[in-house]
């Protein structure tokens, strides 16, 4: 059976909110791949943590690329979930070096939810808070799952929906990506068809806009820039307690733009050089 190639369009925004006095979100985005990382809050260096977690994507998705720049743009023999599962322990890695260089960097962290694309399929790989969320054909759900105490909680049953929603203490984190983690990802698989629309973002959006207004948002607003500007406006008209970052992407027919990918928030400000040679674990796994 062949299926339809499909091509994403993205927009992004990021914005400090109307509490804090910097940026600790960073996230990223090209024709391939889509990240947001939100360095822990209350933590040191959370900016740092969010910005390596990005920067190790970025170097990952240059190798993926390269591979499809020689394959005619095709990456559909690439194994999405495998190669969003062996960047985690590369975050991992430069998380504890830059630690172990600047031990007041100990207990930084970041949360991280990307999405992988080959044109037809999807791989999403989430660790901590940030959401994701899929519109198709007008049903909206979340395609991530929180990895926090409340999240637990509503699991297990001790709490309903409604409270949940709004907890007091529905940003503590049970997983995330920090120094000394051993944390892995949960990474899911799925197909993408005409017209479906994704939302990553931190949770300075989703703690402040209840998700009803989210998903208004997504239906409603056919622009993905003002679509996103209306989200940030909202999370601020809330209160803006946190930082706020979204990646918007629209899928429709077509061959992905050669273009390059695009960092915004924290990380835009800390550029990392890529590593010399492709780590073994991906250079396995794009081996024809």
């Amino acid at each position: 059976m062949t299926h339809e190639r499909l091509a994403l369009q993205i927009s992004a925004g990021t914005d400090v909110g109307k509490q804090r006095d910097h940026n600790e979100d960073s996230a990223y985005y090209s024709p391939r791949l889509l990240a947001v990382a939100d360095g822990m809050g209350g933590h040191a260096h959370g900016e740092v943590a969010s910005a390596a977690a990005v920067g190790a994507l970025a170097d990952l998705d240059a190798s993926l690329a390269e591979h499809a720049a020689e394959h005619d743009g095709d990456l559909t023999s690439v194994d999405l979930a495998a190669a969003l599962t062996g960047v985690i322990p590369e975050i991992r890695r430069r998380i504890d070096d830059l630690a172990a260089e600047d031990p007041t960097m100990i207990g930084m962290g970041t949360t991280l939810t990307a999405l992988l694309f080959d044109g037809t399929r999807l791989a999403i790989g989430h660790v901590g808070d940030s959401r994701g969320y899929l519109l198709r054909a007008g049903e909206f759900r979340a395609i991530t799952h929180d990895h926090t105490l409340v999240q637990s909680l509503l699991d297990e049953g001790k709490l309903t929906e409604e409270e949940a929603e709004f907890h007091p203490r529905r940003s503590v984190l049970v997983r995330a990506l920090q120094t000394g983690s051993t944390a892995e990802a949960d990474v899911s698989v799925g197909a993408v068809q005409d017209g479906d629309r994704f939302l990553l973002c931190s949770d300075g959006l989703t703690d402040m806009v209840p998700v009803a207004e989210v998903q208004e948002v997504l239906a409603t607003v056919a622009d993905r820039d003002a679509a996103i500007a209306r989200l940030i406006e909202l999370a601020n008209d809330y209160g803006g307690q946190d930082n706020i970052t979204c990646l918007l992407a629209d899928a429709h027919p077509g061959e992905p733009e050669e273009a390059e990918g695009v960092v915004i928030g924290a990380a835009a400000s800390r550029p990392t050089e890529r590593p010399a040679a492709i780590p073994g674990w991906l250079e396995e796994l794009l081996q024809d």
